[in-house]
């Protein structure tokens, strides 16, 4: 037994004199990489607001260009007379003038009163205008206000923007455009080109055609008004286009309120 007592001691001691197992070593904590904070954003520059509006010098200028650089514009609607004007002027909407000129230099061989319209019948005008939008309802309306000419107006067409608005097919701008061209009356025709120039220059900003036609008498000096409407028309047409204003060559870059502009 004692033998025993012995052995078991030495078993002991001999576990006792081994090294303790090395504490397992914990990898070494990487370093917290430093989260990777957005770039601070830089605002988009706010789009410059218009500034302040238009001098009557500068507006004087402007029309002063225009005027040096087309002294006698005219309107590109091909016409005889106040009659034919009239009709190509309610053709051409939502139509564009060389499309309508194509149409009536043959139309206006055969109809160049209101009589001569009537005596065309509405059937026979479609054929002349069918390349035109809308041609149905712009045959009718021809039709139409010829017959009024004849019974309200002795054949003649009216000489007041209230008159010629009671025409069917006649809005203002018609009104407008026959005033000015017809009978020299000192009148602003609102297109889609006038508006635009209106108010991207800030000329004569405005939500509305009306609104950029009253504001448009009232800056323009008269002696210019004549010819107003033309050169903004063609301005806007040839210049300031919709999609990509030729600012290179505006006569009127200098003045331009256009936060965009690329001069």
């Amino acid at each position: 037994m004692a033998k025993i007592i012995r052995v078991q001691r030495a078993k002991t001691a001999s576990v006792r004199s081994l090294p303790k197992k090395a504490a397992k070593a914990k990898p070494e904590a990487k370093p917290k990489a430093k989260s990777a904070r957005p770039a601070k954003q830089t605002k988009a520059p706010k789009r410059k607001a218009l500034s302040e509006p238009w001098t009557p010098a500068e507006v004087r200028e402007v029309f002063e260009r225009f005027r040096k650089a087309n002294p006698e514009p005219r309107g590109e609607l091909e016409h005889l007379n106040p009659f034919t004007l009239l009709v190509a002027v309610v053709l051409s909407a939502q139509a564009t003038d060389a499309g309508v000129n194509r149409a009536t230099r043959e139309l206006f061989k055969v109809a160049d009163t209101p009589q001569k319209m009537l005596e065309l019948g509405e059937e026979r005008l479609r054929d002349y205008i069918r390349t035109i939008g809308l041609y149905r309802t712009k045959a009718r309306n021809v039709i139409s206000l010829s017959q009024k000419l004849i019974t309200d107006f002795g054949g003649e067409v009216p000489r007041t923007r209230a008159e010629i608005e009671s025409l069917p097919g006649a809005g203002r701008k018609t009104a407008n455009v026959v005033l000015n061209m017809a009978y020299g009356e000192h009148t602003m025709a609102v297109d889609t080109h006038v508006f635009r120039v209106g108010n991207r220059t800030a000329l004569a900003p405005g939500k509305t055609p009306l609104e950029v036609e009253l504001e448009l008498e009232r800056i323009i000096p008269p002696e210019f008004m004549l010819h107003a409407h033309h050169w903004l028309i063609l301005h806007g047409r040839y210049t300031c286009l919709a999609r990509r204003p030729r600012c290179e060559v505006c006569l009127i870059n200098d003045l331009c309120r256009w936060p965009e502009k690329t001069v």
